[in-house]
């Protein structure tokens, strides 16, 4: 992919003014990580995802999850634009839950994203830059944007809700619900070479928790 091309990209990148008016303590980090070796979960990959489940193992000890510093900006954004724990919760917060039976091991690229999400406590997402059309936009979903998923193992379109905050580009929704879920069509792979990762940071300390978070995940791609 041609530098010029990621360069159009990260500076076409936004965030509606509408949402940051919702939501004025959030920040964005995106990274444009290029010429990446994909493939399998490896020994480096393994050792920071068994790392991460030690840290969440301790990190559960403190008490109730959900109003945890890092964690209770999310669950207010989310039922801001009306969605309950029980029905969708922050990337962040779904990985801490699951790390105690084991996080996934998905490709090294992947591992290491979600590895580095858990350690920092930030929503971290990968997308694959050459399903990318158009520059990533944070915005209020209108509910008729297209958003292609998996349901029982059959591509689907499905759609946001009205109100819901989305990551989109040019086609459609590459990410419900801030951090939730992504599209099938953006998703990294075992042959991702050129990736763009967003972190998501929320909170009064918002810009100086995403970049500590954006430095951890240059050292663990490196």
């Amino acid at each position: 992919m041609s530098s010029d091309h990621v360069d159009q990209l990260l500076t076409g990148a936004l965030i509606d003014n509408d949402v940051l008016s919702a939501h004025p303590d959030y920040t964005a980090v995106l990274i444009a990580a290029t010429g990446l070796e994909p493939g399998p979960s490896s020994a480096t990959s393994e050792a920071l995802l068994l790392q991460a489940e030690a840290f969440a193992a301790e990190f559960a000890s403190i008490g109730d999850l959900g109003e945890a510093a890092a964690i209770a900006p999310w669950r207010a954004a989310y039922a801001s634009f009306g969605v309950k724990p029980r029905h969708a919760r922050s990337s962040v917060e779904s990985l801490l839950r699951r790390a105690g039976s084991g996080l996934p091991r998905v490709d090294r690229l992947t591992d290491t994203y979600n590895a580095v999400s858990v350690l920092q406590l930030t929503p971290i997402g990968g997308e694959d830059l050459a399903g990318y059309v158009g520059a990533p936009r944070l915005a209020f979903a209108v509910g008729d944007e297209q958003f292609d998923t998996m349901a029982d193992g059959e591509p689907l379109i499905d759609h946001p809700d009205a109100g819901e905050v989305v990551w989109r580009d040019d086609l459609g929704v590459t990410c419900r619900r801030w951090n939730w879920r992504q599209c099938v069509r953006t998703r990294l792979t075992n042959t991702t070479a050129d990736a763009l990762f967003i972190i998501d940071g929320l909170g009064p300390d918002s810009r100086a928790r995403a970049t500590t978070c954006a430095d951890a995940l240059i050292a663990g791609l490196a």
